[in-house]
């Protein structure tokens, strides 16, 4: 192996343990982020084709974007959400993501089709995904296991306030109640949401600690310096 690069130093650490032969040639390089949303993006046709006919002013959508299979979970927190809108009615799920597992896709698809308030749309150019990011009221990641979440570091980019579930790719990144929030089940979810949209000072300091931390250590101008450093070394070194 001439060199691995590692997200975080936790990954490292794993990494380590897995090859210590190799422990000299693990590099730690977090993910760069860079968002383009679609400037021409219209969130009110968005949402007529989602079918939610609400008034924009007075709406909260959570997007979870995720591809379509079990290891992210995208019904975990369907209930528990489809209770909270019964209550709420204004308050939406909207998941986006492409349709990997074809099996599980018609699994997911039977179950948002009958519950209310959840809404499942088919996968987007990133430019207009990064459009929904911006025009939605938080973003929602509820995965099983994380590497390190794109989406969450492009929600956070775009100032977007972030509820993640407590794993530890997810806890890598976001810091509870600092630069976003991280819940342990459905019921603290909803809990968690409910606050979120009650508490405007509290979405305030998540946005901007969020915005700040992506800046500070995902950028992606860094990111491709260390992989053209990294390169060079291939060029100068002989394979070993």
């Amino acid at each position: 192996m001439r060199f691995a690069v590692a997200f975080t130093e936790s990954m490292k650490e794993t990494a380590q343990r897995q090859w210590p032969h190799a422990k000299d040639k693990i590099y730690v390089q977090s993910q760069g982020i860079a968002t383009v949303p679609n400037t021409a993006f219209n969130w009110n046709t968005f949402l007529q084709r989602s079918e939610i006919n609400q008034s924009a002013d007075n709406l909260h959508v959570f997007l979870l974007i995720c591809g379509l299979r079990q290891v992210k979970d995208p019904l975990y927190l369907v209930d528990a959400f489809s209770e909270w809108h019964q209550e709420e009615p204004n308050i939406y799920m909207v998941i986006v993501g492409p349709e990997v597992d074809p099996v599980f896709t018609r699994e997911v698809k039977a179950k948002v089709k009958r519950t209310p308030g959840v809404r499942l749309i088919r996968e987007m150019a990133q430019e207009d995904l990064h459009a929904v990011m911006k025009n939605c009221f938080a973003l929602v990641n509820s995965s099983v296991s994380e590497g390190m979440s794109a989406a969450i570091l492009e929600a956070m980019d775009l100032e977007v306030p972030v509820l993640a579930r407590n794993i530890p790719g997810n806890s890598a990144v976001v810091k509870h109640e600092v630069t976003g929030l991280l819940f342990s089940d459905p019921q603290e979810f909803v809990q968690l949401a409910k606050r979120l949209v009650s508490d405007p000072a509290l979405e305030k300091t998540i946005v901007a600690n969020g915005r700040e931390y992506v800046r500070k250590y995902h950028s992606w101008q860094e990111e491709r310096q260390t992989y053209r450093q990294l390169v060079r070394t291939l060029e100068r070194s002989p394979e070993d």
